[in-house]
């Protein structure tokens, strides 16, 4: 009989690292909604798997994503919690999480709220990074869907507090 303990998923589902985020994280399988890409992103943060959030990043917005800057980050940071507030599916290609984030810096907990866009590519959901630069509204949308990045991701992509 294996008597292993299981540790929980850091994403606070209640279920374990094993059945929850590590598959995500492997990459065996692919987040089935925005809010799941969420949650596994947060474990990432967690468990310092920044390659895990640089590639569920849109890949327009890969570039400019400075790893050593989030692994500092991440190790840095005590994580104390997820909270998901809500999720919202627009059409099949677009969704919203809103959540919040505790964790302590140093001596002062905080909380980070967010409200975060995201965007099915052909089949996998991708974070909007609202802290990289952005297309003018009127040029092409970062997700390649030959709109312009108003009417597309543009419109759920919240201004980087």
């Amino acid at each position: 009989m294996n008597t292993h303990h299981t540790p929980p998923c850091p994403c606070g589902s209640g279920t374990s690292y094993a059945g929850c985020c590590r598959p995500l994280h492997l990459r065996h399988i692919l987040p089935a909604t925005a809010e799941t890409l969420m949650r596994a992103r947060y474990s990432a943060y967690v468990l310092h798997l920044i390659d895990y959030i640089v590639a569920t990043t849109v890949p327009a917005q890969q570039a400019f994503l400075d790893a050593a800057e989030l692994m500092q980050w991440s190790i840095g940071t005590e994580w104390l919690g997820l909270n998901v507030i809500a999720h919202r599916n627009f059409g099949k290609q677009h969704a919203q999480v809103e959540f919040e984030a505790c964790f302590r810096d140093g001596q002062h907990r905080s909380a980070h709220h967010e409200l975060s866009g995201f965007v099915n590519i052909g089949g996998q959901w991708y974070f909007i990074d609202p802290t990289v630069p952005h297309p003018a509204m009127k040029q092409p949308c970062i997700c390649g869907s030959g709109k312009k990045f108003k009417a597309c991701c543009g419109k759920y992509l919240q201004p980087a507090a």
